[in-house]
């Protein structure tokens, strides 16, 4: 690349949601300063299976200034408060992670401490009373609140989300090209990629290729070979089959996840259906006994043909190797416990627009964008593994796996620090805040054996009063919230589509 030359030619390699939510933000922050296409084939399927989100995707759309009415109308889309998971710490076990906080910290101390303290002085209160999205969400109700004090993200339909992004990334100029790439042509001398190819021999050059290719990674894999770091052997579920259902009562706003004896069920609620699906480990269970349970657990008729997935969960070692970013599943894969997929293609869109390059393409640049990225890859699957290692099960081959697996260093120095002290350190903008590592780390059985001692400065009639009133609090607000059914319906209710 000249270094005077700005770049200019930046070409999406696929589309589905990861090619049109690169599409629309590029397009809608950098406007007609670069030449934006997408190159995308209409008989490649795409995943289509990212369901569930969390709530950065909330800024996201505000950062587009996307409608949110208008967008969850669209897409069909319920709110969502947390994840209920069920059968995680042992058989007939329950807890919920939840969106927002939990009580009120201190600046010394998180909240967990007091309670902990309040433990020994007789408060019996679970600590789930003590956040609002949590009862909210056991409750079936939800509304917006003033001051964006209620966390949420979004249940919707990925392929309409998609189909919404790209009215608005082509609205903004973007290009789209019909085509299926054949091959991706490099540069003799640079080694950097030229061209897409796509059958009939059209070339589409640029400066910049975003590979949006899905699993397939056909530009980062199997043109630059940028490596995989493959990490199966901390999260062995590698297949998972997802179907629909017809929604037989209102939606709930949350999502579920119900572990089974070699892996874990989700159950998504939207306005017009349900998105549901088992995630499995095939040493343990094959296709069609996973295929059985799934359909033995469903609410309704079966509304679509299975979908059979294969993975394998880990990273690209190289997320942006020479002129090429890989986006979405082309990256690395992190299996959807945590609805983290639509997350980490938001993360890499917005880091690649702080960093476009003015000229030629710096090496520093991409080191901190491969390291960011990296981390925040790394982050998440440590918070994913703690589901599998931290649990009492021992009631199959697949969960005596996960208990007995050695874990990464980082895992294991916050899961000590917390059985040890209370405390959780969250770090250089970590994914999952300190209330999320609580929830999760309780909910699966890790209790701290002390806290802060800070809390102990409260008098006895002190302590009652704080955790009297928030629980106050949050049940006062609560009770006033309308069911969420209601509210969705009121706010962005979408015309649900009519069986042929």
């Amino acid at each position: 690349m000249n270094q005077d030359k700005p770049i200019q030619r930046i070409v999406i390699a696929g589309g589905g949601t990861a090619g049109w939510m690169a599409a629309a933000a590029i397009a809608r922050t950098l406007g007609r300063t670069v030449d934006l296409t997408l190159v995308e084939s209409e008989v490649i399927g795409t995943i289509g299976v990212g369901e569930s989100t969390i709530p950065p995707l909330v800024n996201f759309n505000r950062l587009l200034g996307i409608n949110e009415a208008d967008f969850m109308r669209a897409t069909q889309a319920t709110f969502k408060l947390g994840i209920l998971f069920d059968d995680w710490k042992d058989v007939g076990s329950r807890y919920f992670h939840s969106f927002g906080l939990t009580g009120k910290d201190h600046w010394s101390a998180g909240f967990q401490h007091f309670w902990l303290y309040g433990r020994t002085k007789g408060h019996d209160q679970p600590y789930d009373d003590y956040c609002m999205e949590l009862v909210a969400a056991l409750e079936g109700k939800f509304a917006h609140l003033p001051g964006d004090r209620m966390n949420y993200a979004y249940q919707l339909d990925s392929g309409l989300y998609a189909r919404f992004l790209r009215q608005m990334a082509e609205g903004d100029g973007t290009k789209r090209v019909e085509g299926k790439i054949a091959r991706v042509e490099l540069n003799s001398e640079s080694g950097d990629i030229a061209a897409l190819v796509l059958d009939g021999e059209r070339r589409i050059e640029g400066d910049l290729f975003l590979d949006c290719t899905g699993f397939r990674a056909l530009l980062i894999e199997g043109a630059l070979h940028a490596g995989f770091d493959d990490w199966t052997h901390w999260l062995p579920c590698d297949a998972a089959i997802a179907l629909q259902t017809p929604n037989v009562r209102p939606p709930v706003p949350y999502t579920r996840a119900m572990a089974h004896d070699a892996g874990w069920q989700w159950r998504i609620p939207l306005q017009h259906r349900t998105g549901n699906g088992i995630v499995y480990c095939s040493r343990y269970l094959d296709r069609d006994a996973a295929l059985d349970r799934l359909l033995g657990n469903v609410e309704g008729e079966v509304l679509t043909e299975p979908n059979f997935l294969r993975f394998a969960a880990g990273a690209r070692r190289q997320q942006w190797h020479r002129n090429c970013i890989a986006v979405g599943l082309s990256g690395g894969f992190m299996e959807p416990l945590e609805s983290t997929s639509i997350h980490l293609i938001q993360r890499s869109v917005l880091r690649f627009i702080r960093l476009l390059p003015h000229g030629r393409v710096s090496a520093r640049d991409i080191a901190e964008y491969n390291d960011q990225q990296m981390q925040d890859m790394e982050q998440i699957r440590d918070f994913l593994v703690l589901h599998y290692k931290a649990t009492d099960r021992r009631d199959s081959a697949f969960w005596r796996q996960c208990a007995a697996m050695p874990i990464p260093d980082t895992l294991e120095q916050k899961i000590e620090l917390f059985r040890e002290t209370g405390r959780v350190f969250r770090r250089n903008e970590e994914l999952f805040a300190e209330n999320s590592w609580v929830q999760v780390m309780m909910g699966q059985g890790i209790a701290p054996q002390s806290h802060h001692p800070i809390a102990e400065k409260l008098r006895d009639d002190e302590l009652e009063r704080l955790l009297e009133t928030i629980r106050a609090e949050v049940q006062q607000t609560v009770a006033k919230l309308p069911a969420h059914g209601d509210y969705v319906a009121r706010y962005c209710g979408a015309v649900v589509p009519q069986a042929a």
